[in-house]
């Protein structure tokens, strides 16, 4: 049977770059995990096997490092394009690349002015970004993953659909608690255009859908989250796109009646966390009049 080929990529994969940044005694830390992946004018190697038009990985992974050096790491979207206009103009059969960046943040240990050269891991989320670039046109969409937070109170659930398979009792106070995935596309699509400050649109965006988790009456989680892209949306012009992935991560009141004890009280209660399974709600939130690009899986960006 004939056969054709279809979508293809290469790079390396998972390259991780520690960046240190000496300022005399004070030093500055980027840690990357970085991943790049080019397509373009690839079919003799698969059908061939003709290297003729490849790029070695291990020269991706070189590049990665060396420009690390040279340009240094000012945020993870701005080497991310540093990088992915490199491949693009410097190799003639390759026609888009993209690259993954995860950042992993660290907080100095120890007394300012004493040598700021001590440092421990952050425990919070991964800060995320992709650059994507085909020789015109760029894309960039940032992110985080693995940011954990709870509501105590202000949170219910009930009026519900119900069946003959449902046991969950209504209730008009639970405890709410997540771990964000979310990725926002940028509106930036070309070297006319003003680019972000990528760093403080991180911090803003990452300070407004906080604010919104924690200011939000919430109905259900469904709300929550779109009030969290909402606000990012009116507060920040350069995003056009949002999309969470939010885990319910279920608190359920312990049966403590075995005990002679009374748990949920006045004073406070006792909860076993469960861990799994849990609900999984997902959605996009959009700007009026913009189209959505985000993958809807988010494991596939």
């Amino acid at each position: 049977m004939p056969t054709t080929l279809g979508q293809n990529q290469y790079g390396k994969a998972e390259n991780r770059v520690v960046r240190i940044t000496r300022d005399g005694a004070t030093h500055h830390i980027k840690d990357l995990n970085v991943s790049v992946a080019l397509s373009g004018d690839m079919e003799e190697v698969h059908y061939s096997g003709s290297n003729a038009s490849v790029l070695p990985t291990d020269t991706t992974k070189n590049t990665v490092y060396a420009f690390a050096k040279e340009h240094g790491i000012e945020s993870a979207e701005q080497f991310g394009i540093h990088l992915a206009r490199h491949f693009v103009t410097s190799q003639e059969p390759i026609r888009r690349a993209r690259i993954r960046i995860e950042e992993y943040a660290w907080e100095r240990i120890g007394t300012p002015g004493e040598g700021e050269h001590s440092f421990v891991r952050k425990g919070q989320e991964t800060r995320l970004a992709q650059i994507t670039f085909d020789g015109e046109e760029w894309e960039v969409v940032s992110g985080l993953k693995d940011l954990t937070v709870m509501n105590s109170t202000d949170s219910e659930f009930r009026g519900f659909v119900k069946d003959g398979y449902t046991t969950l009792q209504e209730t008009r106070d639970r405890v709410l608690a997540t771990s964000v995935s979310g990725r926002w596309r940028f509106n930036w699509t070309g070297d006319g255009q003003r680019m972000p400050d990528w760093d403080t649109s991180y911090e803003e965006i990452r300070k407004h859908l906080l604010q919104a988790f924690a200011e939000t009456y919430s109905r259900s989680l469904q709300q929550t989250m779109y009030h969290m892209g909402a606000r990012i949306i009116d507060h920040r012009d350069e995003i056009d796109e949002v999309r969470f992935s939010l885990p319910n991560s279920h608190h359920f009141l312990v049966d403590l009646e075995p005990f002679g004890l009374k748990n949920d009280t006045a004073d406070g209660a006792v909860y076993f966390a469960s861990d799994r399974p849990y609900g999984l709600i997902e959605a996009t939130i959009l700007r009026d009049g913009c189209e959505a690009r985000i993958p809807v899986d988010l494991t596939n960006l």
